[in-house]
Protein backbone atom coordinates (compact mmCIF):
# COMPACT_ATOMS: atom_id res chain seq x y z
CA UNK A 1 0.00 0.00 0.00
CA UNK A 2 1.45 3.76 -1.05
CA UNK A 3 0.95 6.35 1.04
CA UNK A 4 0.78 9.99 -0.47
CA UNK A 5 2.09 12.98 1.83
CA UNK A 6 -0.43 15.25 3.57
CA UNK A 7 -1.36 17.96 1.37
CA UNK A 8 -2.18 21.00 2.70
CA UNK A 9 -3.38 23.29 -0.24
CA UNK A 10 -4.26 26.50 1.18
CA UNK A 11 -2.59 29.10 4.14
CA UNK A 12 -4.76 28.93 6.72
CA UNK A 13 -4.79 25.10 6.84
CA UNK A 14 -0.97 25.48 7.32
CA UNK A 15 -1.39 28.53 9.65
CA UNK A 16 -3.81 25.98 11.49
CA UNK A 17 -1.87 22.74 11.47
CA UNK A 18 1.57 25.33 13.26
CA UNK A 19 -1.34 27.22 15.50
CA UNK A 20 -2.65 23.52 16.65
CA UNK A 21 1.13 22.34 17.31
CA UNK A 22 2.07 25.72 19.01
CA UNK A 23 4.43 26.54 16.74
CA UNK A 24 2.75 30.05 15.11
CA UNK A 25 5.50 32.05 16.56
CA UNK A 26 5.30 34.69 13.82
CA UNK A 27 9.14 36.17 12.85
CA UNK A 28 8.92 39.51 11.85
CA UNK A 29 11.75 41.53 10.83
CA UNK A 30 13.04 44.39 12.39
CA UNK A 31 15.90 46.16 12.74
CA UNK A 32 18.05 43.89 14.64
CA UNK A 33 16.84 40.35 12.76
CA UNK A 34 13.65 38.29 13.19
CA UNK A 35 11.99 38.49 16.17
CA UNK A 36 8.89 36.55 17.44
CA UNK A 37 8.06 39.79 19.53
CA UNK A 38 9.25 38.21 22.78
CA UNK A 39 12.58 40.77 22.82
CA UNK A 40 14.37 38.17 21.37
CA UNK A 41 16.57 38.91 17.81
CA UNK A 42 17.83 35.89 15.57
CA UNK A 43 20.40 36.24 12.99
CA UNK A 44 20.42 34.15 9.74
CA UNK A 45 23.26 32.16 11.28
CA UNK A 46 20.70 31.35 14.12
CA UNK A 47 17.69 30.31 11.96
CA UNK A 48 17.02 27.02 9.49
CA UNK A 49 14.28 26.93 6.54
CA UNK A 50 12.49 23.84 7.11
CA UNK A 51 10.05 23.77 4.75
CA UNK A 52 8.78 26.21 2.22
CA UNK A 53 4.76 26.41 1.32
CA UNK A 54 3.59 28.27 -1.88
CA UNK A 55 0.29 29.24 -2.57
CA UNK A 56 -1.10 30.76 -5.65
CA UNK A 57 -4.21 33.02 -5.62
CA UNK A 58 -6.96 31.55 -8.15
CA UNK A 59 -8.01 34.70 -9.86
CA UNK A 60 -6.02 37.43 -8.52
CA UNK A 61 -1.75 37.33 -8.37
CA UNK A 62 -1.88 39.54 -5.48
CA UNK A 63 -3.23 36.17 -2.89
CA UNK A 64 0.12 34.73 -4.41
CA UNK A 65 2.35 34.27 -0.91
CA UNK A 66 4.99 32.07 0.37
CA UNK A 67 5.20 30.93 4.01
CA UNK A 68 8.48 29.70 5.27
CA UNK A 69 8.91 27.49 8.35
CA UNK A 70 11.83 28.35 10.38
CA UNK A 71 13.07 26.83 13.44
CA UNK A 72 15.92 28.69 15.86
CA UNK A 73 18.73 27.36 17.04
CA UNK A 74 17.37 27.16 20.14
CA UNK A 75 14.07 25.18 19.33
CA UNK A 76 11.54 27.66 19.02
CA UNK A 77 9.73 27.09 15.73
CA UNK A 78 7.34 29.37 13.47
CA UNK A 79 6.95 31.30 10.52
CA UNK A 80 7.16 34.00 8.27
CA UNK A 81 4.92 34.97 5.54
CA UNK A 82 5.52 37.29 2.12
CA UNK A 83 3.99 37.75 -0.99
CA UNK A 84 5.43 36.71 -4.61
CA UNK A 85 7.32 39.05 -6.37
CA UNK A 86 5.89 42.72 -6.84
CA UNK A 87 3.24 42.13 -4.35
CA UNK A 88 5.73 41.54 -1.64
CA UNK A 89 4.78 43.73 1.67
CA UNK A 90 8.56 43.87 2.87
CA UNK A 91 11.66 45.83 2.30
CA UNK A 92 14.27 44.81 0.36
CA UNK A 93 16.39 44.22 3.77
CA UNK A 94 13.85 41.25 4.14
CA UNK A 95 15.01 39.54 0.96
CA UNK A 96 18.13 39.64 1.88
CA UNK A 97 17.69 37.98 5.30
CA UNK A 98 15.88 35.46 4.32
CA UNK A 99 18.31 34.67 1.78
CA UNK A 100 20.97 33.88 3.99
CA UNK A 101 19.01 31.28 6.11
CA UNK A 102 20.00 28.25 5.97
CA UNK A 103 17.30 25.70 4.11
CA UNK A 104 16.42 22.18 5.72
CA UNK A 105 13.61 20.93 3.95
CA UNK A 106 11.78 18.16 5.56
CA UNK A 107 9.19 16.07 4.70
CA UNK A 108 5.54 17.09 5.51
CA UNK A 109 5.03 13.99 7.25
CA UNK A 110 8.27 14.25 10.11
CA UNK A 111 6.54 18.00 10.75
CA UNK A 112 2.90 17.03 11.04
CA UNK A 113 2.77 14.02 12.06
CA UNK A 114 0.74 13.41 14.81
Amino acid sequence: MQTSPSVMTTLSGVLEKLRIRRQDNEFIMSENGFTPGNNKFYAPEDLTIIKTYRFEGESDPSDSSILYLIEAKDGLKGYSIDAYGVYSNHEADYDDFIRKIKVEDREDQVLFND
